[in-house]
């Protein structure tokens, strides 16, 4: 069975009032994204589009071209990304409204509430944040925002490009330990859909540290663990980030890690061989964008690299009941992690997705 690769897909490219307010006139990520310099001898920024550009998520022909693009490459469908802040406060919600009001581009997609606050961050000379100002807050009113949140988004749920796994509707929750009462939400918004005429949900949390609390999302109700790793782990134990950060304080440069070495290490036994757990695969990282000589980052990562690392997820799920993998991610372009084409690779990490799919025989 082929299996369905799902890519997380940031609806950040257009100004919003917000935006403006906090980070001047105009502000979209591609501000970061350009005005990102190298570091280090070899670092590769700034990371410029090349077949989209500098696009506008509110065109309509920008959304249809990123389809056609994740077809090609082989990507089933996308992961939005939502802003529920709570009380009917949303954020960045106008490029997927159009897609579910519109009905195109005619490409499946779901869901991930990216729960957690924005803050605007600032940082010490040890990556360390030593301060942080408030811009949304997130918050969890309770059961009437629960349905309000479900309204909102019923539409979607209605529609029939919606993803669905298992015959159930996928639901992703990026922060899932933080939901104060995670019952409550998961069997209000099975019954909701019941009420409906819906499906029941497929509720999947999103974890970096699957080996540490994997155990407790799924003890919470959840239905999977969304497992992406990417090194960050950043406790006093582990004694590769420890070194990683010495050095970067010794020389004031961002952390790095060797993608050649590190795609081996982005699926575990777990997302192997646990139905419960899924993989994650990551095109490149690199935070530097965003947050300077206190980013993280890979080096050595090549569209080459990337279809082996994309072999090695593939022919693990499709051994699987549901043969399910994420990417992470589309269009992240301010952490570096992204399948678009830029002006050094072109299509090649579109290409070795592609690739990958057709040597396993999975197309």
């Amino acid at each position: 069975m082929s299996p369905q690769i799902i890519a997380f897909y940031l609806p950040q490219y257009h100004p919003t009032q917000h935006n403006d307010e906090w980070w001047g006139t105009g502000f979209t990520e591609w501000t970061n994204v350009a005005k990102a310099r190298p570091l280090f001898r070899g670092h590769y920024q700034p990371k410029i589009p090349a077949d989209l550009g500098f696009y506008d998520l509110r065109l309509p022909e920008v959304r249809q071209a990123q389809a056609d693009l994740a077809r090609e490459a082989g990507v089933t469908g996308f992961c939005y990304y939502e802003y529920w802040f709570g009380n009917g406060h949303e954020e960045l919600e106008r490029p997927f409204r159009e897609v579910v009001e519109s009905g195109k581009p005619d490409f499946p997609f779901c869901l991930c509430w990216a729960n957690e606050s924005w803050y605007r961050k600032f940082w010490n000379n040890d990556g360390a944040v030593v301060s942080r100002k408030v811009l949304a807050e997130q918050t969890y009113p309770g059961l009437s925002d629960i349905d309000m949140h479900f309204q909102a988004r019923l539409q979607a749920f209605r529609d029939p490009r919606y993803i669905r796994v298992g015959g159930k509707l996928l639901y992703l929750i990026y922060q899932p330990l933080d939901l104060p009462d995670t019952t409550l939400f998961i069997n209000r918004w099975q019954e909701l859909a019941r009420q409906h005429g819906l499906p029941p949900f497929c509720f999947m949390g999103f974890t970096f540290n699957a080996d540490k609390v994997g155990h407790d999302i799924l003890s919470r109700g959840y239905d999977a663990v969304v497992s992406c790793r990417n090194n960050k782990d950043k406790s006093g134990h582990n004694l590769r980030w420890c070194l990683r950060k010495a050095k970067s304080i010794l020389l004031h440069t961002p952390r790095t890690n060797d993608y050649r070495k590190m795609w081996p290490t982005l699926i575990s036994s777990l997302e192997r061989h646990d139905e419960h757990y899924i993989p994650v695969m990551m095109p490149n990282w690199d935070h530097t964008p965003r947050s300077g000589t206190n980013g993280d980052l890979f080096t050595h990562s090549t569209p080459e690299e990337f279809r082996k690392h994309c072999e090695d997820v593939l022919s693990a799920v499709a051994q699987k009941e549901h043969p399910l993998c994420f990417i992470k991610s589309w269009n992240e372009w301010g952490e570096g992690n992204y399948m678009e084409p830029d002006l050094k690779y072109g299509k090649g990490y579109i290409k070795a997705l592609h690739d990958a799919l057709s040597g396993l025989k999975l197309l």
